[in-house]
């Protein structure tokens, strides 16, 4: 049983930072997905892979996987860096790219 501890990366669907802050702690496969005879969806008997545990920091989700005695590895956020720009300059005369097909 060994634990990934990571900060969730924004998803496509969405432009703000909702949900980005909380560390989350989740264990790692035990076994590979399999399809299903019947309907083909893709499962497998492993019950640990439904749990995700979220915490405020890093140290607290550190806390629990050191108190319940399951190995872990922490993956550090990467920072993004962030264009701003007015809207307003995306209509301006001196633009590089054009803005119309």
């Amino acid at each position: 049983m060994f634990a990934r501890i990571y900060q969730p990366s924004r998803t496509a669907m969405q432009s703000g930072r909702a949900r980005t802050k909380d560390w989350v702690l989740e264990f790692e496969p035990a076994q590979a997905k399999r399809p299903d005879p019947l309907m083909g969806w893709a499962g497998s008997g492993d019950t640990r892979r439904q749990v995700h545990l979220s915490f405020d920091t890093r140290d607290e989700a550190v806390a629990y996987a050191k108190r319940y005695g399951i190995p872990f590895q922490i993956r550090e956020a990467r920072e993004t860096t962030r264009r701003i720009k007015s809207y307003a300059s995306n209509f301006a005369a001196d633009r590089k790219e054009p803005w119309s097909h």
